[in-house]
């Protein structure tokens, strides 16, 4: 039974707004005290995503409630990319004199990684590793080729597995990851925080519509990520094109913004639809709000490793169209349940399930509180378990 507190470091890349809640949430109970190893401030700085194709900060607190460090002045001006970007020799000494029981690092993708495992092996500290990868994810015959004896190598390097959901679970096993090095600490988001701040009343519902320049009667489908081709944001266009065409009544709000940004109004315009507005990236303060305003939240992405923005949306009581290839599906999304899976790529199966959720207002409403309930069981609550039984507590 451990009576003192395991003191756990996480090294990061940056602040990262997914992971700082938890954090804080671990840092909260009696028997965790965490330190945040920071390689960058690159979130804190209004540096630019590639992905999103613009400059910005986050507009939440992510160094709130538990102790963070970043690694020598050149944190403030590295910028995460290849793997020699953040390499962070100043990683060896802060694990090393940290006096910490257990470090945890997210992947192998930063020679920081890298660095921090022998550090931590040499002082004889615990390693636990925490990343996205499955089974589903695309590689090259290649990386195919080296990735099971490299990563069964890597592993066997480190004390555990942190999975983040079956389909990770299942990868680590594929690789030669024994069952009992394997610990289930669901990817979470901060669920108190978008579930409460997701709750608006009719009038604030309407107004936001109204503010989006569109209509309040009608049902509204919502897609919120990067605008980025693996992402398929233009299936939504066209599968929201095919139902109107049908004579469905629905509203399409496109948050985001990413490479292709004018193409995708170029084809909403193409297409001849109605309803739809692109009011760019929003940051997080005010996201759960639009979670609220909207019906059916909608990714149909292809590789993706996991997709957060589904644990938000269920948060505000959506039900979820994902597509098959999207990490969470097997965890989060339950067909007919609390919404559908479909083929990546597949717009006509998309508009299928979308006019499926939308035909019986009854229905959807059904599906949206079991969304709500689902997600409520995969929170920092089952997180904090799972790093429990990995410390041997």
């Amino acid at each position: 039974m451990n009576t003192s507190p395991w003191r756990i470091a996480f090294l990061n890349s940056h602040p990262i707004q997914y992971f700082a809640p938890l954090y804080a949430y671990l840092d909260s109970l009696d028997d965790f005290e965490v330190t945040a190893l920071y390689c960058s401030d690159w979130s804190l700085r209004g540096a630019r995503d590639p992905g999103f194709e613009k400059s910005f900060s986050w507009d939440i607190d992510l160094l709130a409630g538990y102790r963070a460090s970043f690694l020598g002045k050149r944190a403030h001006t590295r910028t995460p990319g290849g793997f020699w970007s953040l390499f962070c020799p100043e990683v060896w000494q802060a694990i090393r004199g940290g006096r910490f029981d257990a470090l945890i690092i997210h992947g192998h993708g930063y020679a920081a990684n890298l660095l921090a495992l022998a550090a931590a092996k040499a002082a004889g500290i615990k390693v636990f590793v925490r990343g996205e990868t499955h089974l589903g994810l695309k590689r090259t015959l290649v990386k195919s080729l080296l990735r099971k004896p490299i990563m069964n190598l890597f592993y066997n390097l480190c004390d555990g597995c942190l999975a983040i959901g079956s389909a990770n679970r299942d990868f680590y096993a594929a690789t030669g990851v024994s069952a009992s090095k394997i610990f289930q600490v669901p990817y979470t988001v901060d669920n108190e925080r978008f579930i409460a701040e997701s709750k608006v009343d009719e009038t604030q519902r309407n107004q936001i519509r109204a503010d989006f320049g569109l209509p309040i009667d009608q049902p509204l489908l919502l897609y919120a990520s990067k605008f980025q081709r693996r992402k398929h944001p233009d299936d939504v266009l066209k599968a929201a094109a095919m139902l109107q065409s049908q004579g469905l009544r629905l509203s399409i709000l496109m948050v985001g913004s990413g490479e292709m940004n004018q193409e995708l109004r170029t084809l909403s315009e193409s297409l001849g639809l109605v309803d739809v507005a692109f009011p760019g990236f929003v940051n997080q303060a005010a996201l759960p709000r639009v979670y609220g305003a909207s019906d059916v939240f909608v990714l149909p992405s292809e590789n993706e490793p996991w997709g957060l923005i589904v644990n938000e949306a269920m948060c505000a009581g959506l039900p979820v169209l994902v597509s098959s290839e999207v990490g969470c599906a097997p965890d989060l999304v339950r067909d007919r349940v609390n919404g559908f899976t479909f083929p990546a790529g597949d717009y006509m199966a998309l508009a299928a399930r979308i006019k499926a959720i939308l035909i019986s207002a009854d229905h959807r409403a059904k599906m949206g509180q079991e969304s709500l309930e689902i997600i409520k069981g995969w929170s920092y609550k089952e997180c904090a378990a799972g790093l429990r039984c990995a410390l041997g507590g």
